[in-house]
């Protein structure tokens, strides 16, 4: 009796495995497509959920038993389930652009790849395009965990209608990337946006410390131009090698390991609770001593857990501050709303952001 080979069966057992993998897809589009007539039906034209995906992603992290990890799980959800919601309309998003950015890759992460792009070039571009209604949602950055809060970002939401809908976190490795035309030991200088070329400060000043460095306004316009240039460089992510035809000179050559960018998802309508939420508020106070203190206090006496609290100058008011807050709550609940009852009356104003769930991945 001829003995089977155990490599034979066991890439059997994974060609039937990728047939009910298939099958299962195919099945859970069916299922999102029935969802969208019946929301059609129904009047309903908020086909996509911010609050529902989460779940569903929580869901899945909690369910897998590895090896594969939580993450990359959810991954693969979050694109099966772009696929899905493509069936019934594509999403337009806004991010701050052009393609190769960061910001690009938290709009890919968070939104999956089965999305309409649409590349701005500034942060107040991406806000302008989602109030038209020429986009449906938007991605812009607003903090990094080494070089800190994105002010632009903070003072285009001072004025905004939008709603802040959800947040993802990215990871960020910076990359020394060349062209064709750069002899890697001739090089004489490099292009990157400002909070890279920072990020990245001390690796230069250690491995090159004569060359130029050039901040532009993306690091995808930087690869652009590393990529016609000759005997220059660019800092990007590896998505700008593919997108522009760089080679990899260095990896990972930012300043701190750890460093990770938090992105905020904008949108024009308000997120139900998810069970896992955050809070974004802005409050003008009145200058005078103890005025970020009398914020404070409501915070403790209410047991809320607070985030992030930022400052910026006030428009028009000279030496006048609004304060940024993020905290652990939905605003629906119940706590929530008296917190924001007493701020008001405690502040100038105080405009709520947005409740949304807490940053998945």
């Amino acid at each position: 009796m001829k003995v089977k080979d155990p490599l034979a069966v066991i890439r059997s057992e994974i060609d039937t495995l990728d047939n009910q993998i298939c099958q299962a897809i195919n099945n859970r589009a069916r299922c999102a497509q029935r969802v969208g007539e019946l929301k059609q039906k129904q009047g309903d034209r908020s086909f996509y959920r911010p609050e529902r995906e989460a779940q569903v992603l929580r869901r899945v992290m909690e369910a897998n038993t590895g090896p594969v990890t939580n993450e990359d799980m959810a991954l693969v959800f979050r694109q099966i389930m772009s696929m899905c919601l493509s069936m019934e309309r594509p999403l337009k998003v806004a991010f701050l652009g052009p393609e190769g950015t960061f910001t690009h890759e938290a709009a890919a992460k968070h939104f999956g790849k089965s999305v309409i792009n649409a590349p701005q070039p500034a942060i107040e571009d991406v806000f302008r395009e989602v109030v038209s209604g020429e986009c449906d949602f938007g991605v812009v950055p607003v903090e990094n965990s080494t070089e800190g809060m994105v002010n632009q970002t903070l003072d285009n939401f001072v004025d905004t209608t939008l709603s802040i809908v959800g947040e993802v976190e990215l990871q960020i490795h910076h990359h020394l990337l060349i062209g064709p035309n750069s002899d890697a030991k001739k090089i004489t200088r490099v292009y990157s946006h400002s909070q890279s070329l920072a990020q990245c400060r001390k690796w230069l000043d250690s491995n090159y410390p004569k060359i130029e460095q050039i901040p532009v306004s993306s690091n995808a316009i930087a690869a652009k131009l590393a990529q016609g240039e000759w005997n220059s460089a660019a800092i990007a992510g590896l998505s700008s090698c593919d997108l522009y035809g760089l080679k990899q000179l260095e990896s990972k050559i930012e300043d701190q390991p750890d460093n990770a960018t938090r992105f905020l998802i904008i949108g024009r309508e308000k997120v139900s609770a998810s069970g896992h939420d955050k809070t974004s508020i802005v409050v003008s106070m009145h200058n005078k001593p103890g005025s970020l203190y009398s914020i404070l206090k409501i915070f403790y006496a209410a047991g809320i857990d607070l985030t992030r609290v930022e400052s910026r100058p006030a428009k028009g008011s000279k030496w006048s501050y609004v304060f940024f807050i993020d905290f652990v709550g939905h605003s629906d609940d119940q706590r929530i709303e008296q917190l924001l009852k007493e701020l008001k009356s405690e502040s100038i104003y105080t405009k709520l952001l947005g409740s949304y769930p807490q940053s998945v991945l």
